[in-house]
């Protein structure tokens, strides 16, 4: 519509001021026919003349002299004079406006220049009907050719919309339908085709979304496959265990002094063992038991990781220290908390034994008015950047061959069910730290579980 306007009102404002002129023309010509004859020109003749131009009268001024040249009765009195001499753009506008909006037949004077300097002016009045009716048929040419144009155009910006926009746009629809069918198939995966750039980096987001998702649900899929044949194994092997507990119960009658000694730690580590495959089997039914609370010492619990994992490093050139106040206790649970030193301290011997040389592993606890802080480090080789990105992630976080990465994650996961943190305090090539933070604060499991 605005751009009706601004082409509609400036070209009927000069089609006016064309046919305004073009009267003034003809009238000149007429007036020049009678200069040119030396007669008087008879009464039918010239009203014929003012016919032909189209006016009533016309004035003619030649040097300083205004001069009435051709002349016929006037209807009614004229309403309006125009200077068509000099006029501007806004004065043409609204004359050309109130022209059409004015119904009334009226009587006009015009003045203007003459052709090729024939006089000074000319002036001449004229009816407005005829203008008005002339006015109104060329408004409606524009009008009509306006709106063919704007069909066109507008037919062509929706093939242009249809083609460029609506297409790509009802193709990445079809294209995530498709997807969300079957997000596990990797042919459905949008391959980007458009060519707008917008559409086109659209496109590519949505593409790298998919196949970062495709990914995630191939991995969840096989953890689940794992998950399933780790309770089956964790099954199988508890039944084996308990067999076994059977006959470690015997062995400690035993009257053998060196089978009687072990035979507890025996007992025991199967004990933990039957304890970790039920708690696995727990876990793949979604049960998994909160920590069980109770207050023990500390120092018993860490010579026992410890003794375990001296008897694993017989043959190897690593020293174990232990610094553990003899009276600190502390409030967790104690199987969980020994998977987790466990796994910390298995996790620094190997790193150990793997470059070859002498090794330390420590174990301190320290003791405040808001929790305990347990220390693991070592004199390690360090961790490599790929392990610190992933260091909790299972199956991401392993820095040996062989491994699976999943030692972290447990004791992750153990040590959050707690409301407690376990991180990464300091790793180099000089060694190792970790750090285990257990609250005194007794929280609800579901509350830490968040």
């Amino acid at each position: 519509m605005l751009a009706e306007v601004l082409i509609f009102v400036p070209s009927i404002a000069r089609f006016r001021e064309d046919y305004l002129l073009s009267r003034l023309e003809r009238a000149q010509i007429a007036s020049l026919a009678l200069l040119a004859s030396d007669d008087m020109l008879s009464q039918d003749l010239e009203a014929e003349l003012l016919q032909n131009a189209g006016v009533l009268n016309v004035v003619l001024r030649r040097d300083e002299m205004r001069q009435l040249i051709l002349d016929s009765p006037i209807p009614q009195p004229i309403v309006a004079t125009y200077d068509l001499r000099d006029p501007g753009a806004a004065e043409l506008i609204r004359d050309a406006i109130s022209r059409l909006l004015e119904r009334d037949e009226q009587v006009v004077r015009v003045i203007g220049n003459p052709v090729r300097e024939a006089g000074l002016l000319i002036e001449v009045t004229l009816e407005t009907s005829r203008l008005r009716a002339e006015m109104i048929d060329y408004g409606l040419r524009i009008l009509l050719l306006s709106a063919v144009i704007s069909v066109l155009t507008a037919a062509l910006l929706f093939f242009a919309a249809r083609g460029f926009i609506v297409a790509p746009i009802k193709r990445v629809v079809d294209a995530m339908q498709s997807y969300a069918s079957a997000p596990e198939d990797a042919r459905r995966i949008i391959t980007p085709e458009a060519k707008v750039l917008e559409l086109r980096e659209a496109e590519m987001a949505l593409q790298t979304m998919q196949t970062q998702l495709t990914g995630a649900l191939r991995q969840k899929q096989r953890l689940a496959q794992l998950g399933g044949a780790v309770a089956k194994i964790s099954h199988d092997l508890r039944n084996i265990l308990t067999t076994a507990q059977l006959f470690a119960d015997r062995m400690e009658n035993s009257a053998d002094p060196a089978v009687a000694r072990a035979a507890p730690k025996l007992v025991s580590s199967i004990s933990r063992a039957i304890s970790l495959c039920e708690s696995t089997l727990a876990f793949g039914k979604a049960e998994e038991p909160p920590p069980r609370l109770s207050r023990f010492a500390l120092a018993p619990l860490v010579d026992d990781v410890i003794e375990s994992e001296r008897l694993a490093a017989e043959n190897e050139d690593v020293s174990f220290s232990v610094n553990v106040p003899s009276g600190m206790t502390l409030r967790a649970d104690s199987e969980q908390l020994y998977r987790v030193l466990a796994n910390l301290v298995r996790n620094a011997r190997q790193a150990i034994v793997a470059t070859g040389e002498f090794g330390e592993i420590g174990v301190s606890a320290t003791e405040s008015d808001d929790g305990w802080t347990l220390i693991v480090q070592d004199t390690g080789p360090g961790l490599p950047p790929k392990a610190q990105e992933h260091l909790f992630s299972p199956f991401s976080g392993g820095t040996r061959k062989g491994g699976f990465g999943l030692g972290l994650s447990i004791a992750a996961d153990l040590v959050k069910g707690h409301g407690g943190t376990l991180d990464l305090a300091r790793t180099d090539d000089t060694g190792t730290t970790f750090r285990i933070v257990l609250p005194k604060a007794v929280l609800r499991f579901e509350e830490a579980a968040e």
